[in-house]
């Protein structure tokens, strides 16, 4: 069932996108990437030991880079997120191997204090719960550690 952005919540868009949605080892196999070369957090997420992609491919040319910072949200709120996800799905879209690298949203976001921080409408972060409560854990690590200082 594809829904319409115009009619439908964020939340119900990408709860009907998560039914469909690849595994991070489907995923990382249509970009090139070997399963030594994830480091899944789940079956949806992962990082990527960017150290072995690198070695691997060291003889190979470079790819582009496509830098998505410091925008200001439009009044129905596409900013970052929902750019870099259009961008993903466009150049996706007319053929081209591509990924995005995205941040863990910050608190605001999940207590509806701003924007999601996951895109928007047919563009967004997908699996949103995990994406939006705690991601791979990257930000509690660093606020345990500054807490851990601060003793």
């Amino acid at each position: 069932m594809v829904l319409d952005p115009t009619k439908h919540a964020d939340w119900e868009i990408a709860q009907d996108a998560e039914k469909t949605m690849l595994t991070i080892y489907e995923i990382g196999e249509k970009l090139g990437l070997t399963k030594e070369e994830l480091l899944p957090q789940g079956h949806y997420i992962a990082k990527i030991d960017f150290k072995k992609v690198l070695k691997r491919l060291k003889d190979k040319p470079d790819g582009k880079y496509i830098d998505v910072t410091a925008i200001t949200p439009t009044p129905l709120g596409e900013g970052k997120s929902t750019s870099s996800m259009g961008l993903v799905q466009g150049l996706g879209k007319i053929g081209k191997s591509v990924c995005a690298a995205i941040r863990q949203p910050s608190g605001g976001p999940t207590m509806n204090i701003k924007g999601s921080a996951a895109g928007g409408g047919l563009a967004q972060c997908i699996p949103l719960t995990p994406f939006s409560l705690g991601f791979t854990g990257d930000i509690n690590a660093i606020m345990n550690a500054h807490n851990l200082a601060m003793v």
